[in-house]
């Protein structure tokens, strides 16, 4: 699944190419998304153009004149500018086409994804209106989370993959800020003290700064908005690397399921 890195690096690809061009049009070849693409997508998007281009959580907002496009990528999904003429595949669902040529496609091969369109000139709505702070942000830090935390007995890494508790940090990321941080993923939110908290905010708002200059995680067939695939992958430290030695005590790293995901881990440097 794009996470929070490979959301960024999507924003940032596609800002440049989309900003205040007129939308001449809009192809909807597959409305059978998560939820519908709604009906009046084209009527409400042709004529007006892109303001601005931000993340929130994992969300793509477009501001638009007359409101807002939130998208979301899903597992699998995929939002880039090509050219006019590049041929159509399997799974392109929505084309954003601009008067210059350029076209905003929208490409989700499993259909898990979202775009939702919010007339007006609030951002408001119910995707949104439940998620905690973003992880980079002035309100994010170890002393929030520690105060969120007690009497917590689920696994810590659950907690931080909340995205009441902070959005964005995905099981990838999750994986890697534990492992440097020292912190067992399986030790209960509660009995983690307010220091380690400190110690993991700050490597979670490390990693997930690193990882978006690296252009995000490319799994499976991720690419950012540009068409360029992240190249974080190469650097994980744990994530993926079950059974390889740790890159600190050379033990074999431990793979365990948490929260229905794949979490890898070393026995010996994380308590």
């Amino acid at each position: 699944m794009p996470e929070l890195p490979e959301v960024e690096t999507t924003c940032r690809g596609i800002e440049p190419h989309v900003l205040n061009k007129p939308i001449c049009n809009v192809l909807v070849r597959d409305t059978r998304l998560r939820w519908p693409v709604p009906a009046d997508l084209a009527s409400a998007l042709v004529g007006g153009q892109f303001l601005r281009v931000e993340r929130r959580a994992k969300y793509i907002v477009l501001h638009h004149t007359d409101g807002f496009v939130l998208a979301h990528l899903g597992m699998t999904g995929s939002m880039r500018i090509v050219a006019a003429g590049e041929p159509v595949k399997t799974h392109d669902h929505v084309d954003i086409c601009f008067d210059d040529g350029a076209i905003l496609r929208y490409h989700d091969p499993r259909r898990f994804g979202s775009i939702h369109w919010i007339a007006g000139q609030d951002l408001g709505h119910p995707l949104l209106d439940t998620l905690g702070p973003e992880p980079l942000s002035d309100d994010f830090s170890g002393r929030a989370l520690y105060a969120r935390s007690r009497g917590k007995t689920q696994a810590v890494k659950l907690f931080i993959m909340d995205a009441k508790v902070v959005v964005g940090v995905g099981n990838i990321y999750a994986n890697e800020a534990l492992f440097a941080a020292g912190i067992d993923p399986r030790r209960a939110a509660g009995k983690v003290s307010l220091a380690r908290y400190q110690d993991l905010a700050q490597h979670i708002k490390r990693i997930l700064s690193y990882a978006i200059a690296r252009g995000g995680t490319t799994l499976r067939d991720f690419v950012g908005g540009d068409g360029k695939p992240g190249y974080f992958k190469q650097e994980l430290t744990v994530y993926g690397r079950a059974g390889l030695p740790c890159v600190t005590c050379s033990k074999p790293l431990h793979e365990v399921r948490l929260g229905q995901r794949t979490t890898v881990f070393c026995t010996a440097c994380q308590r």
